[in-house]
């Protein structure tokens, strides 16, 4: 049975609620805005190598993960009072964490699927 602290009511919810929407719209506008081809240049150049793509993806699950962190810091000095926003970022950086391990598994797998052939 769970129970609600005095004080949150439906409307602390809802605008909880709310947060959460515009930042997931958000996080859609940029993985769109990054998946768009460029709108210059040359239409028979690659835009980036597998080897570029997975390190820029890297690159960002780290950004989120570091962003996590040092909220939880600020949290832990006091310099930010919204908990909810910290349990976002926490959330948000275990899911790309937990994504980045299923895209490495994949490719594990591929890999050694791959190296069965020519044997």
């Amino acid at each position: 049975m769970s129970t609600i602290r005095p004080g949150f009511g439906a409307a602390d919810v809802m605008a909880l609620r709310q947060q959460v929407l515009s930042r997931s719209a958000a996080l859609q506008d940029v993985r769109a805005a990054s998946a768009a081809p460029p709108a210059t240049g040359p239409a028979n150049v690659p835009a980036a190598g597998f080897a570029d793509t997975l390190n820029n993806a890297l690159q960002q699950v780290n950004s989120v993960q570091q962003r996590s962190s040092d909220m939880q810091v600020a949290y832990e000095r006091g310099q930010v009072t919204d908990i909810a926003e910290v349990m976002l970022a926490r959330q948000e950086a275990g899911v790309a964490f937990e994504a980045t391990l299923q895209v490495r598994n994949k490719l594990l797998t591929a890999y050694q699927d791959i190296m069965r052939m020519g044997g």
